[in-house]
């Protein structure tokens, strides 16, 4: 059950909620630690079985999991019906998968890189603490509608 802050009005996720919009989504940012340099990469995921799947090429992501496989995840969106923002945080932990086995099924999820470079490594990332927030996005303006009034 979420929870309401009643001096802010921010409303706590419960891990449920989290898993939820984790799942709804598809777009994060990941945040990686190596030889005490932070660096953030977006990237388009799946929720597979209370973990989150994506694929990559050989590169930085890649060599910044295998190094340190201690990351963080983040989403956030903002829902214009409600006039609200919310985000969710995860830690966890990043592993190459080497499974031929666990290869093939992941072929098979509706995963699909924004770009057409071969991405033929998958990572998984566990993640261990999962919270989230929600809240009215005070102050936010609507945009002006863009059909001419003089129609």
């Amino acid at each position: 059950m979420d929870i309401v802050d009643p001096r802010s009005g921010i409303e706590i996720l419960d891990a449920a909620e989290c898993w939820r919009l984790l799942a709804d989504h598809d777009v994060c940012r990941l945040a990686v630690s190596v030889g005490g340099q932070p660096d953030i990469f977006p990237l388009n995921y799946v929720v597979d079985e209370e973990r989150l799947v994506f694929r990559t090429a050989p590169g930085s992501k890649l060599a910044s999991v295998a190094i340190n496989a201690n990351v963080a995840v983040e989403i956030d969106g903002y829902d214009p019906e409600n006039n609200t923002a919310w985000s969710v945080v995860a830690y966890g932990t990043a592993g190459i998968v080497s499974s031929e086995a666990e290869e093939y099924r992941l072929e098979r999820l509706p995963l699909f890189p924004w770009n057409t470079s071969p991405k033929y490594n998958f990572v998984e990332v566990s993640l261990d603490d999962i919270a989230g927030r929600r809240f009215v996005a005070e102050g936010r303006v609507a945009m002006p509608s863009t059909a001419s009034d003089e129609e």
